[in-house]
């Protein structure tokens, strides 16, 4: 028994776009082929959004999943799995889409409702699946309706709560309900509306005024504001003028309030009901006409000097029948000064200040404006002085000044001068502040400040004071006298200068070392300074530099300079002396000794020994003295053929026994006296030349 899946199809009727409430049927359809006719048991699966959602077994080709009424739930990717005897077949995907969504049904807590209370709501859309939208719609007569909206992810239904307002009389209430489709919105059709009916727990209220909403001011003028109410508890009655609450009461239906009218009475009244969350108001206008104007307070003077005398006078334009008073605004409260319309004193810098009358007629107090009246003592002779303390500035740099007047009454207006030109005025209270930016190096400031108040007795004028203006240092130098290599315990000179700045100059010399050394400084009126520096020694060699600087602050840095201290003359003398004396005395001692063995000598025979056993010796020596490195040669020989000399141990004695012997040729020459060794001139005393003459010497080494 062999078969095979050849395909597997899903099918929907009767059609992919199904209609809201109508039936479908899904048909999943399995094409096999079999080797023979036998029966074959098929496993049928249906999934939507890979949700399992139907499965049946079949021996049949194909099977119906029946939707009897088809919602927007079912709306979806459908798709159909068919297994046999461990053989696996599925379909393609088919998109299923149910237009149209379930008429919500909207049901209502209660069907009649107090004004300030709430209608609570339940909309719920049967059969649909969420995440679901729904919108609630409060409905009023001749007015646009009031939605709300509320997004339930987990569940089909929504609740919402509307509050019943003032005027609500007959209220009516749908909803419906939205869906997301493809990344649309699908709309349901609206739920039937439901009526509410609003009862008004107390009647707007009622405003009255006495004896008229027109009056005179100086009357008594009385409100009273009443309602209805059905139940007295939670009542409250509030009478405002412009949102200020002049009286309120509670758990009473009548509000009383009087006061004596004023212009200030004049406006707007309301008068509020409220009992938990209704409320109802009701207005009125009150017109209060004016019984007489506001007094005028006139001064003799505004400002004046102290111990001037002040007059103030008190008066209302066309009324003449009021009792006056004069006070002095003060900020903890008005100071009275005198029950009269006329005012007269001698005033003191004390009394600057703000004045004002008050006229009464009837219980009616009005106030006037304030007058300002301002009393000035005069200016002291002001102080001019640099911020900074020191009468200087350096070149390029802001100058600071001030100018302060102890003595006078504010606002002081000061004026600034540099020599005869005006360069600021300022106002201020005791003092002021000028910047002059413009310092060039030939100022000598001439700078003075004036200073004035209202008073009469005029200008005041401060010292002048002249500005010392400080150059800068620029360009260091540093040299030295003899430059460069200095002989040990010689005198040196070092020269550090500038190229210019204001003095004194204050200059410091530093020798480079791991922490740079101070080794002179010194301040001079000059634009140099020459450091004789004694005895130099050779601890002093290294790199030299010099600093410069004045009250400018300003440090400028010579380039270095580099001091070498060598051995002095004297010093090479001594040491040339200690490497030639050995070397002198070694000479002579050999020329002696030469002179000597040649008185000594006897026959030719022994002249012949002596010479062969010496001329074998001498190679020996100078055989053995070339392969150490220390063989000395002459420039040239000279040979004797009649005379020779014979050395041998024994003859050297016990001082030469001990000192290395070193043979060497010496040219004696009557032509050259001096012969030069190691560059060291070497004098020899010059022998009477008698032919040819070879002369062998001995020269001890020494360490030096």
């Amino acid at each position: 028994q062999v078969f095979t899946f050849n395909a597997v199809e899903i099918q929907v009727q009767p059609s992919s776009k199904v209609k809201n409430g109508a039936p479908m049927s899904i048909i999943c359809h399995a094409d096999v082929s079999k080797s023979n006719n036998f029966q074959l048991k098929q496993n049928f699966t249906i999934f939507k959004d890979d949700k399992l959602v139907f499965t049946t077994v079949s021996d049949k080709g194909d099977v119906q999943y029946e939707i009897s009424m088809a919602r927007s739930s079912h709306t979806g990717d459908y798709k159909c799995t068919v297994e046999a005897d461990g053989k696996t077949k599925s379909s393609n995907s088919l998109y299923i889409w149910v237009t149209g969504m379930t008429k919500p049904i909207l049901i209502a807590e209660k069907k009649e409702v107090l004004e300030g209370e709430v209608v609570k709501l339940r909309c719920q859309l049967p059969g649909e699946e969420p995440p679901l939208h729904f919108i609630f719609r409060k409905i009023k007569m001749n007015s646009t309706p009031i939605e709300k909206y509320v997004h339930e992810v987990h569940r089909n239904f929504s609740v919402m709560e509307f509050s019943v307002e003032e005027g609500d009389n007959i209220l009516q209430f749908d909803c419906f309900g939205k869906r997301s489709v493809k990344f649309e919105f699908e709309s349901s059709d609206h739920s039937d509306k439901i009526l509410v009916t609003v009862r008004e727990p107390f009647i707007k209220p009622n405003l009255h005024v006495r004896p008229s909403s027109n009056i005179t001011e100086g009357e008594t003028i009385q409100f009273e504001c009443s309602t209805v109410v059905a139940k007295m508890r939670g009542i409250e009655i509030i009478l405002q003028k412009n949102k200020t609450i002049l009286e309120t009461v509670r758990h009473h239906k009548l509000l009383k309030y009087s006061a004596v009218a004023t212009l200030e009475h004049s406006g707007e009244y309301l008068c509020k009901v409220e009992q938990g969350r209704a409320s109802k108001t009701t207005k009125l206008q009150v017109v209060v006409s004016e019984l007489f104007p506001k007094p005028v307070l006139a001064a003799s003077m505004s400002t004046l000097d102290e111990n001037k005398e002040l007059t103030l006078s008190c008066s209302i334009s066309g009324f003449q029948q009021a009792n006056f008073s004069i006070l002095r605004r003060n900020s903890n409260g008005d100071i009275w000064l005198k029950n009269s319309r006329n005012l007269t004193m001698r005033v003191s810098v004390n009394d600057t200040g703000s004045y004002i009358c008050k006229a009464e007629v009837k219980r009616i107090v009005k106030e006037s404006k304030p007058v300002k009246i301002s009393v000035y003592a005069p200016v002291s002779k002001p102080t001019l002085s640099v911020v900074s303390g020191l009468p200087e500035v350096v070149l390029g740099k802001p100058l600071w000044l001030i100018c302060r007047s102890v003595m006078g009454t504010p606002p002081i207006t000061f004026t600034f001068y540099k020599g005869n030109e005006i360069k600021e005025v300022v106002t201020n209270n005791t003092y002021a502040v000028f910047l002059d930016e413009n310092i060039r190096q030939n100022d000598k400031g001439g700078y003075k400040c004036e200073a004035r108040n209202n008073h009469s007795s005029g200008m005041q004028t401060s010292d002048v004071i002249n500005v010392t203006v400080i150059v800068p240092v620029r360009n260091a130098s540093l040299g030295s006298f003899p430059f460069g290599e200095v002989e040990d315990g010689s005198d040196t000179a070092f020269l550090c200068s500038v190229d210019g700045g204001s003095w004194p100059i204050h200059f410091r010399i530093f020798r480079k070392t791991d922490h740079d050394v101070l080794v002179y400084e010194r301040s001079e009126n000059a634009d140099r300074i020459v450091w004789q520096k004694k005895q130099i020694k050779r601890q002093d060699t290294g790199t030299y530099y010099c600093v410069a600087s004045n009250r400018a602050n300003v440090y400028v840095r010579s380039h270095p300079i580099n001091i070498s201290v060598i051995l002095a003359a004297w010093q090479k003398g001594i040491i040339a002396a200690f490497i030639l004396i050995p070397i002198a005395g070694a000479v002579t001692l050999t020329l002696w000794w030469f002179l000597c063995k040649k008185k000594k000598a006897k026959g030719p025979s022994m002249e012949m020994s002596s010479s062969a056993l010496a001329t074998n010796s001498t190679s020996e020596k100078l055989t053995r003295q070339h392969n150490d490195g220390a063989y000395y040669s002459g420039s040239g020989y000279i040979e004797d053929s009649e005379n020779h000399m014979k050395s041998t141990d024994e003859s050297k004695g016990p001082d030469l026994e001990s000192a290395e012997v070193e043979y060497t040729e010496v040219e004696v020459s009557t032509l050259d006296p001096h012969r030069e060794i190691d560059s060291v001139p070497i004098h020899f005393p010059a022998p009477v030349q008698k032919g040819t003459e070879t002369v062998y010497s001995e020269i001890r080494n020494a360490n030096n």
